[in-house]
């Protein structure tokens, strides 16, 4: 499983800690938030370490190769900046970037959460003011799909249930009945045409 835009890694030590027969990789572009959970996962096991977990200083852009067609699980939660708006937006380059990481059948998990009033000056930077039903469906599915991602599911969650992720963003935006927690289950399909 590999969480990208990982932060202090929260979710990947969570999940790590709960499910010790899987390996979990959290990858930033900002080495900063990785120091802390780098060295708590390197410790032994008796005091907090974890054996399945990496967190790597990566930008999406550019994963390491070593990670080529390893995840059965992508993981992207409250991506914000750059990030927000390369998923947003189905920048060509990063979504090949994801589906080079991608086994067949791997599961791209991507939680969005906006709140239309407070992050208005940001959306408008990024160029995402107008993210309706109708640019979802005529544009940014499609571009997933062309880098080999089907849509499986996706709708909102309840502040109640996004609250109760195992992510710091989510204990930080929780409380914000007015945010608008969206989520996008896809899937890695065989016939992606990867260059």
């Amino acid at each position: 499983m590999i969480d990208i835009g990982t932060g202090d890694g929260r979710f990947v030590s969570a999940t790590a800690g709960a499910n010790s027969n899987k390996f979990f990789i959290g990858i930033d572009a900002n080495v900063k938030p990785l120091e802390k959970p780098s060295m708590k996962a390197t410790r032994k096991p008796a005091k907090g370490g974890l054996r399945n977990a990496l967190f790597v200083q990566a930008s999406v852009e550019d994963l390491p190769s070593e990670l080529d067609g390893i995840a059965d699980e992508i993981h992207l939660h409250f991506p914000w900046g750059s990030l927000l708006k390369a998923v947003m937006s189905g920048e060509v380059r990063v979504l090949r970037s994801l589906r080079k990481i991608a086994t067949v059948d791997c599961l791209l998990e991507i939680v969005i959460g906006i709140d239309p009033d407070r992050d208005r000056s940001e959306l408008e930077r990024l160029g995402l003011l107008d993210v309706d039903d109708h640019y979802l469906d005529s544009e940014l599915i499609p571009r997933y799909k062309a880098a080999g991602f089907e849509l499986v599911e996706s709708g909102s969650l309840e502040p109640n249930v996004w609250s109760q992720m195992e992510t710091s963003w989510a204990r930080r935006l929780s409380g914000n009945e007015s945010r608008q927690v969206t989520y996008f289950v896809f899937k890695a399909i065989s016939n992606a045409q990867i260059t």
